[in-house]
C-alpha cells in the first residue's frame, strides 16, 4: 500500500492510502467534497526501521567504498582472539 498526497484549494492537504500504482489525479476532499488534485511528492523511505536504513547504507557504501583490511581474522581461540566456547559435538566435522 502506498499513501498519496492531495491538496484541496480549501482544506489544504490530505493523505489517502491506495494500492501501489491505483492514484487517481483527483479525489474528493473529505470535508468539503471539493476537488482535491494529487500532489507529487518523494517517497517516504525515511519511516522504515533506523537499523534497516543503516544494513541498506552500509550495504551500498561497500559496493563502492568497501572495507580494507590488512590480515585475515584471529583463528577463534588462536593468539589475539578471545577463547570461544567449544561444542563437543562440532569436535568430529572436518577441519581445513
Amino acid at each position: 500500500m502506498a499513501v498519496y498526497v492531495y491538496r484541496c484549494t480549501e482544506h489544504g492537504l490530505t493523505e489517502v492510502t491506495r494500492a501501489m500504482g491505483t492514484a487517481d489525479a483527483a479525489v474528493p476532499c473529505p470535508a468539503c467534497d471539493l476537488q482535491a488534485t494529487r500532489v507529487f511528492t518523494v517517497p517516504r523511505l525515511s519511516l522504515g526501521s533506523p537499523a534497516r536504513r543503516e544494513v541498506i547504507d552500509r550495504t551500498e557504501r561497500t559496493r563502492d567504498e568497501p572495507d580494507v583490511v590488512s590480515a585475515p581474522p584471529p583463528r577463534p581461540g588462536g593468539p589475539g582472539a578471545a577463547a570461544v566456547a567449544r561444542n563437543p559435538a562440532l569436535r568430529r566435522l572436518p577441519r581445513p
